[in-house]
C-alpha cells in the first residue's frame, strides 16, 4: 500500500493552488501499540481550511509548512493495534488530505467511532449529522436561543452549515430568511428546504429585498461570512438581538479583517459570540443523536456536492469560494 499525501509547500497568495503543496508517495504506516490505520474515504472541504494554511490567528496551530495538510473526514480502520478502534470500524475526525492516516489512542483529536447501521448515505455524517451539523447545532441553540415567531437570518445559507441552520430554525418555529447567490440556492432554500424567504446577494437590489423579507426585523442573525453582508443584516437587527459568529469567509483568501461599522452593537444592545466547533466537544454526542433523528423524521434534509478524487482537493477548496457548490462540499478519496 502506498499513501499519496498533500503536504504544505507554502503559504497561498489569495486562493489556494496546486502549486501550494507538494503531493507525495510514501509507505504507509505500521500501527504501534494503542493505534490504528484509517484508510480515508471522504475528505471534508471547509472555509477553515484555508485559515489552516496561514500564517495568522487561529484556534490551532497553522500547518506548518512541510507538513501534511491538515482536514476532517470519514474513514474505515483498515489495521488496529488498539482497544478503541477494531478493523471495519467507520470514523471520524482529523484524517489530513492523504490516503491513509495513522491515529494515536493518545491524540487530543482523536477520531470518534460512527454508529453502525446508519440509515443513510455515509456522507451525511460529515455534512448535516457530521462536523457542519453539529456547529450549526450549537451555533443556532445555544447562541442565537431562537424563540418561536422570531426572525432569523442566516448567510451563506445554502452552504454546509446554513443550510442546517435553516432547517433547525423552522423545526423550532422561526421565521427564518437566507441569504445566498444565484437563483438556484435560493430555489432551494425555499423550495425544497422549506425557509420563508431567500436573498440572491448578487442582485442588485438584495439589500432592499432584505428589508422586504424581514418587516419585523432580526432578531437572530446566523453569521458565516462577514463584510458588507454582516454589516447590512446587523442594521435590521431588533433591540437585544443576538449573533453567533461562526466564520467571515469573505476575506480568508485575501486575509483581510472584518472591520465595519460596529455601532449597532452599542446602540441596539447586540449579544455578538464567536465560536468554534470544538468549543461543545463534550456534548457531541447530543447534537448527532437529535440531528440524526431529525433527518430520520424527515425534517431535516441534506444534499452534498461530492468531488472525486484526492488530487483535486485543493481545487475542490476553491469551490467554496466561488460559490459553486450547494449543501456539503466534500472530495471522495476511495470507495
Amino acid at each position: 500500500m502506498k499513501n499519496h499525501q498533500f503536504r504544505l509547500k507554502q503559504r497561498p497568495t489569495g486562493r489556494a493552488k496546486s502549486t501550494d503543496f507538494d503531493f507525495l508517495e510514501s509507505p504507509v504506516s505500521t500501527p504501534g501499540a494503542g493505534e490504528a490505520l484509517i484508510r480515508t474515504l471522504y475528505l471534508s472541504i471547509d472555509p477553515t481550511n484555508r485559515i489552516w494554511m496561514s500564517d495568522m490567528e487561529q484556534y490551532m496551530p497553522p500547518v506548518a509548512i512541510g507538513d501534511v495538510m491538515r482536514g476532517g473526514g470519514i474513514g474505515r480502520v483498515v489495521v488496529s493495534n488498539s482497544n478503541r478502534w477494531h478493523v471495519g470500524d467507520l470514523v471520524s475526525g482529523l484524517l489530513g488530505w492523504q490516503d491513509y492516516c495513522l491515529v494515536r489512542e493518545a491524540d487530543i483529536f482523536a477520531p470518534r467511532t460512527l454508529p453502525k447501521d446508519l440509515p443513510f448515505p455515509l456522507p451525511v455524517m460529515l455534512g448535516a449529522c457530521g462536523t457542519t451539523g453539529v456547529t450549526a447545532y450549537f451555533g443556532l441553540l445555544d447562541l442565537g436561543q431562537p424563540k418561536a415567531g422570531e426572525t432569523v437570518v442566516v448567510s451563506a445559507a445554502a452552504g454546509a452549515v446554513g443550510s442546517v441552520v435553516g432547517q433547525i430554525a423552522k423545526i423550532k418555529g422561526c421565521r427564518v430568511v437566507g441569504i445566498a447567490g444565484g437563483t438556484e440556492k435560493c430555489n432551494w432554500l425555499t423550495q425544497e428546504l422549506g425557509l420563508d424567504a431567500a436573498i440572491d446577494y448578487k442582485r442588485p437590489d438584495w439589500r432592499d429585498a432584505l428589508v422586504r423579507a424581514t418587516p419585523d426585523g432580526v432578531h437572530v442573525n446566523f453569521e458565516n461570512v462577514g463584510g458588507e453582508i454582516m454589516a447590512t443584516v446587523m442594521r435590521r437587527m431588533t433591540l437585544g438581538g443576538r449573533m453567533p459568529l461562526c466564520g467571515l469567509i469573505s476575506g480568508y483568501n485575501e486575509g483581510t479583517a472584518a472591520v465595519g461599522d460596529f455601532s449597532p452593537i452599542l446602540m441596539r444592545r447586540l449579544s455578538v459570540r464567536g465560536f468554534i466547533v470544538i468549543d461543545f466537544a463534550p456534548r457531541w454526542e447530543e447534537a448527532t443523536s437529535q440531528l440524526i433523528h431529525w433527518v430520520r423524521e424527515g425534517k431535516l434534509k441534506h444534499r452534498e456536492t461530492i468531488v472525486e478524487g484526492l488530487e483535486n482537493a485543493p481545487t475542490a477548496l476553491n469551490r467554496l469560494f466561488d460559490g459553486a457548490n450547494i449543501g456539503k462540499l466534500m472530495v471522495k478519496v476511495a470507495e
